[in-house]
Parts: C-alpha cells; structure tokens; sequence
C-alpha cells in the first residue's frame, strides 16, 4: 500500500500590471452593472468632463458599454458606444458614438483608457460602423493618438448633434473606420 503525504494547495499567482495593480478583463456591461457604472462615473460629474445620467439610463443602456474590471469584480473603466443608422437623405452612413468614456484614478496612465478605446473601435467595425464620434470637454489626447481628429457637429449623427449642450464647449472628434 501506498501512501501519498498531502500538498499544500498552491494558489496561482495574481497578475499585477505595470503599476502593480490587479490585471483587468474587459467585457460588456450588464443591466445588473448600473450602479458600477454610475459610481465609476460621479468624479467625472463632479468635475464637469461627463453629463449626469441617471442611473435608469445605465441599466437601460447597459448593452452600449464596455468595462474594465478587476477580478475582485470591480470596475475600474468603462466607454459606451451608440450606434446610429444611416442617415440616407443626408447622406450620413452608419456611425457610431463613444460616450461615457472613464478610467479610475488610480488606473490613468497604465493603458486602460487605451484598451478600452481599441476594444470600442473593434466593437464599431463589428457592427459595419463607418465612423466614431465623441464629444471631449478635455484635451481628447488619447483619442487624437488613435486617430480621432476635430470635426464639425454637422457630419455625426443628427439625433446626438442636437443633444449636445452648447454651454459644455465640448470638441467634437471623429475618425473614420
């Protein structure tokens, strides 16, 4: 008879990034995902770089975003993406619009803002999108570095020109897919 003497259970390793901060994964947002999402967002409010939503909006409009989460389960990023029609009496062909976009504090500078943008720009071609628009009260780095440049409101989608509040001083950017 053999006996084997017992080994300790060996926990995997945690993967930290650059800042030696938990790995994050990225996914689509759930409706259960609402008050994360509004939470993640209340700094930016607070500091004028993104509209208030209600939390209603959030869930029911869950499916627009991406997120950035911990694998504790916390959402530490986060950027929806709306997709409009075509617009043919315009002439406007599909396009789509990034909103919402935030990063922790603590996760700016690691490269989230970056996956998450890459990830909304595959979900966008994914969907036959031929264009991405935003709306920017900062300096728009990070989307200038992927491509976006200054556009004027007249060629995004109508229904998203025309909800733009005019006192913000928003940028708008655009970059073709």
């Amino acid at each position: 008879m053999t006996t084997a003497t017992p080994r300790q259970a060996t926990l995997s390793p945690r993967v930290l990034d650059s800042a030696g901060l938990p790995t994050l994964s990225l996914r689509p947002a759930r409706p259960e995902d609402a008050a994360a999402l509004a939470r993640l967002s209340r700094p930016f409010v607070r500091s004028g770089a993104l509209r208030e939503r209600p939390l209603s909006l959030y869930a029911a409009h869950a499916s627009d975003f991406l997120v950035a989460e911990t694998p504790e389960g916390t959402l530490d990023g986060c950027v929806g993406l709306r997709a409009h029609p075509a617009d043919e009496a315009a002439g406007r062909p599909a396009a789509g619009v990034l909103y919402n976009f935030c990063v922790a504090g603590r996760r700016q500078g690691c490269g989230v803002g970056a996956r998450l943008l890459n990830a909304a720009l595959a979900r966008a071609r994914n969907r036959s999108l031929r264009s991405l628009f935003t709306a920017t009260t900062g300096g728009g780095h990070l989307f200038l570095r992927h491509g976006f440049a200054p556009a004027c409101a007249n060629l995004a989608p109508a229904s998203w020109a025309q909800s733009l509040d005019p006192r913000r001083n928003a940028r708008i950017l655009a970059r073709a897919l």
